[in-house]
């Protein structure tokens, strides 16, 4: 395993990076409120068959995160790095693994570029209204009414209790390794952390806008797709894996006993599963 930093128009870009390079990329988009520590056991099980890389974005994980009045925190700026990102690694095309944020942020660089997207993992990763979970109803009254009341009260979403709440929701008591939540509650501290997720927090209603598109990119390119989700998440239900199905004669589903960070507990099934999806 590599650890490595991009400089990207002055911003540095921390990127996870294994696997011979002449093989296959596979792009790793991480989720809300984590960073590229998500994949450190997924990784290890794709390097044989893949080039693998797992960026963190602008102002998440190890990456540079500038205040919001030099940075613009929206998922196309994020997008813009990211897809910057695989222009200076040389990455002509590529699988890519979309989680949590990581699917706005993903679907955004696919349609600049369908030409260059091999094949997608989903894991909880949504694009469909029925897709969303109860908390989105509240998000929504925000998006139309941004008041000050409700950004403060939004602001529980990172909140450490909650953090731990979004790893251990839908998993058997014992089942969580602390390790990655307490990462997560690490970054959560830093300086500025909270205007940067307020942001995205309010720009989120561009993904659900986008989500019409997303869909017809799907129906239209048809790429190899694995849904692979926790059935348990609160935040992404079930509804949002079946729904791929729908639209995509290549689409896979395999709904998992786990909750939205299906990942720490299934890394070894959704390693297999992905090794066997592509190879087919």
């Amino acid at each position: 395993m590599n650890y490595s930093v991009a400089n990207i128009n002055g911003i540095n870009i921390f990127f996870r990076e294994c696997g011979d390079s002449s093989k296959p990329t596979f792009l790793l988009l991480h989720g809300f409120p984590s960073s590229s520590h998500m994949f450190r056991n997924l990784m290890p099980i794709l390097e044989d068959h893949f080039h693998v890389i797992a960026p963190d974005y602008v102002g998440f994980g190890q990456s540079d995160a500038p205040g919001v009045d030099v940075f613009e925190y929206t998922f196309e700026h994020l997008a813009d790095y990211t897809q910057a990102l695989l222009r200076a690694l040389g990455v002509e095309q590529y699988y890519m693994y979309v989680f949590d944020y990581g699917a706005p942020i993903g679907f955004r660089i696919a349609l600049r570029e369908p030409e260059r997207i091999l094949g997608i993992v989903s894991q909880n990763g949504n694009i469909y209204e029925q897709g969303l979970g109860e908390k989105w109803t509240t998000r929504k009254i925000y998006w139309d009414t941004p008041t000050a009341e409700l950004r403060l009260f939004l602001q529980s979403s990172y909140a450490p209790e909650t953090i731990i709440h979004q790893y251990m929701a839908g998993e058997p008591l014992g089942n969580i390794s602390p390790d990655g939540y307490s990462l997560d509650i690490y970054y959560s501290r830093r300086e500025g952390y909270a205007d940067r997720q307020d942001s995205l927090i309010l720009d989120y209603r561009t993904n659900v806008a986008l989500y019409p598109e997303f869909q017809e990119y799907i129906r239209k390119h048809q790429p190899k797709l694995l849904a692979i989700w926790g059935k348990n998440d609160e935040s992404f239900l079930p509804a949002g894996a079946v729904a791929y199905k729908e639209d995509d004669k290549n689409a896979e589903v395999i709904l998992l006993d786990a909750g939205h960070f299906a990942l720490e507990t299934q890394y070894k099934r959704i390693g297999e599963e992905i090794i066997r999806f592509f190879s087919e």
